[in-house]
């Protein structure tokens, strides 16, 4: 049986964060809201946790994790990032936005792309999201909340709590949830692309 912790979505209870950080910790697979939409996510390179996710979203191995990171300087230790891409970077994080990035030698091998060494990050704006990694200290390896033949994101805690309470160990009640993916925009060449549209305006990465 999963745990439900009802958390403020603006002024999250350091006393249920710390609870839900020591949750990951112990290698549980948490349910959690962003700026988007609802997320899953686990400790980075926790196996079990990644293979059971797997298994709830019914995804292959070649689905992509994306890192989700507290800040930008926690971002740059592990994506390779020049000037131009900081500087998007830095307009646009906190934000809805995942950014496909060269990863550096810090990600675990099995998050990256099997054909190239590319790694999905985000910077959540969520209060939530943001108190989880405060306190966790690194990343987070997450996918959207897409239930296997469902188009949106899942956005009601308690449809979470019936249908996912065998299959993961932390709801977090946040409220109800986005029903928008994040913007996905490639930083990988020398021009942004936006890949997929979700709730982050993709404008300023479009060439003009």
């Amino acid at each position: 049986m999963s745990q439900f912790f009802q958390i403020h979505p603006e002024s999250p209870q350091a006393r249920l964060i710390k609870q839900a950080v020591d949750i990951i910790r112990n290698g549980g697979v948490v349910v959690y809201p962003t700026d988007s939409s609802y997320a899953v996510g686990c400790q980075m390179g926790a196996k079990s946790a990644m293979e059971r996710i797997r298994r709830l979203r019914q995804l292959d191995d070649k689905h992509n994790f994306t890192l989700v990171c507290r800040d930008l300087s926690q971002l740059s230790t592990f994506a390779k990032v020049d000037t131009a891409a900081f500087r998007l970077l830095k307009n646009h994080t906190p934000g809805p936005y995942t950014f496909i990035l060269n990863a550096t030698r810090e990600v675990p091998r099995m998050l990256l792309h099997p054909k190239r060494r590319t790694i999905g990050l985000r910077v959540p704006s969520h209060p939530i999201a943001a108190a989880l990694l405060e306190e966790l200290g690194e990343p987070m390896m997450s996918v959207s909340l897409i239930l296997p033949g469902e188009d949106l994101p899942m956005s009601d805690p308690y449809e979470m709590r019936q249908m996912l309470e065998h299959q993961v160990d932390l709801i977090i009640d946040g409220g109800f949830g986005g029903l928008e993916a994040s913007t996905v925009i490639g930083l990988v060449d020398d021009e942004p692309e936006v890949i997929r549209v979700g709730c982050g305006d993709p404008s300023p990465f479009e060439s003009h």
